[in-house]
């Protein structure tokens, strides 16, 4: 080893060993599937995260609208690998790669690696907007998932303080950019708040005043499922009374007013971000970048141009024929990817016994409330409302990490389900916009 690298090994805290050591950038859904599968009798294995522990990223939606608690879907990192041996976690914002050193520039310090693996995950994609990314509230992370709950919370409690009828329409207006699963799921739980919960705590304001927006820029919902799925999801959300528009795009948002590109003015505080994302890449292998900032991998996920250098997830694009672009940017696919990739280096660098990677679509759904949902199982068997729910709902449930917020997570959806209530409607936090860029910005950085 170097001394270089037995610098390194000194300033960040990782002790030395006989075994190759593999560096994992990120504890997402693709990090911890490999560090689960990979065999660390045979390896060191290191995991950065600038966080110390694992969001489920699907059910944010719900913390955001006071139907869970922040801790009921994260789960800590070294608890959820204590057990492992050979194993570190170290909180660690990575920043840059030196693939030709073999090191990881981190916030704490740099690391050598032997093998890396990339999980960065992806980031919200504003388009290059700056207004929208000072401005409108992404929903990736667990910090954002608690800030829109307090912006939601906080402006009808400034609502009943105010006595103009323009301020409380634009304190009691949501815009929701995306209407893919997560703007779909997000407008959905927010019109179970205006019938359901709202109007028991706020009885001084007419909740019939208070509109939700869902605007998507293609001409229809949840374009990666079927039409007749989409035209299902329509219909619900028509029943909470959302405000659907397709085929618009919003092209500004000063803060009060949303701005349709078709002329059309919605007063508003509120812009909620769920139109896309990009690839969180790092930098130092700039030249195997997609557009949408994935790194470009071969069918054993190695970033083509890089040896031992690996990528899986979000972050990720494995191109072919059939796939222009790589794969959507599924959680499915994260698990499937590093899942394999874990295993194949599990038997040796020699590619010649490593199996290439084959997507298995097992199927897409959303939920759009209260016994209403979307699935589409396999790509055949597709159902809509009550069993699609329970669908959701026992999917969700199986993936969830920890037991703990297995039962966290079902004894709340019961209690909400018996008394249409919710239970987590606190501001502890108080929401203030930040106004620096860069300050945004690294509420989005997830490693």
């Amino acid at each position: 080893m170097s001394t270089v690298q037995t610098d390194q090994l000194e300033k960040i805290n990782i002790p030395k060993s006989e075994l190759p050591r593999i560096v994992i950038i990120g504890g997402g859904f693709a990090g911890l599937r490999f560090v689960k599968n990979i065999d660390s009798k045979k390896y060191q294995v290191v995991l950065l995260d600038r966080y110390n522990y694992h969001t489920f990223q699907p059910l944010l939606y719900q913390v955001a609208t006071a139907g869970l608690e922040p801790d009921s879907i994260a789960g800590p990192l070294r608890k959820t690998f204590h057990h492992k041996k050979n194993f570190y976690f170290r909180m660690a914002s990575a920043k840059n790669v030196n693939p030709v050193d073999k090191i990881i520039e981190t916030n704490i310090g740099q690391l050598s690696y032997d093998h890396l693996v990339l999980a960065c995950g992806s980031i919200t994609n504003f388009f290059n907007n700056e207004e929208f990314e000072q401005r409108a509230f992404p929903l990736k992370q667990l910090p954002h998932a608690l800030n829109l709950r307090s912006q939601i919370l906080q402006n009808f409690e400034k609502a009943v303080l105010k006595n103009d009828e323009n301020e409380v329409q634009r304190l009691m207006n949501y815009v929701i950019v995306g209407g893919g699963p997560t703007g779909v799921e997000v407008a959905g739980a927010l019109g179970e708040l205006k019938k359901q919960v709202l109007p028991k705590d706020f009885p001084e304001l007419n909740l019939n005043k208070m509109q939700i927006y869902l605007i998507e820029g293609q001409d229809r919902l949840l374009g990666g499922m079927s039409q007749k799925s989409s035209e299902k999801a329509f219909g619900y959300l028509k029943k909470f009374d959302v405000n659907l528009y397709v085929g618009k795009i919003v092209e500004s948002f000063d803060g009060e007013t949303v701005v349709l590109n078709d002329g059309m003015r919605i007063p508003s505080e509120t812009l909620i971000w769920a139109a896309g994302v990009n690839g969180n890449a790092l930098t130092g292998m700039d030249t195997t970048l997609t557009r949408d900032n994935r790194y470009q991998v071969d069918e054993y996920s190695q970033v083509k141009g890089f040896d031992e250098v690996y990528a899986v997830g979000d972050v990720a694009s494995m191109q072919s024929e059939e796939l222009k672009r790589g794969h959507p940017m599924l959680a499915p696919v994260a698990t499937q990817q590093a899942g394999l990739l874990a295993k194949n280096l599990n038997k040796g660098m020699e590619k010649t016994n490593w199996k290439a990677f084959k997507y298995v679509d097992k199927g897409t759904m959303a939920t759009v409330g209260r016994n209403k949902a979307v699935t589409e199982i396999f790509g055949k068997l597709k159902y809509g409302g009550f069993l699609a729910w329970l669908t959701w709902m026992f999917v969700h449930l199986v993936l969830i990490v920890e037991f703990r917020n297995k039962l966290v997570i079902m004894s709340n959806w019961v209690w909400n389900y018996f008394t249409y209530d919710r239970g987590t409607r606190l501001i502890i936090r108080p929401f203030v916009k930040k106004k620096k860029k860069h300050v945004e910005q690294a509420e989005e950085m997830p490693v």
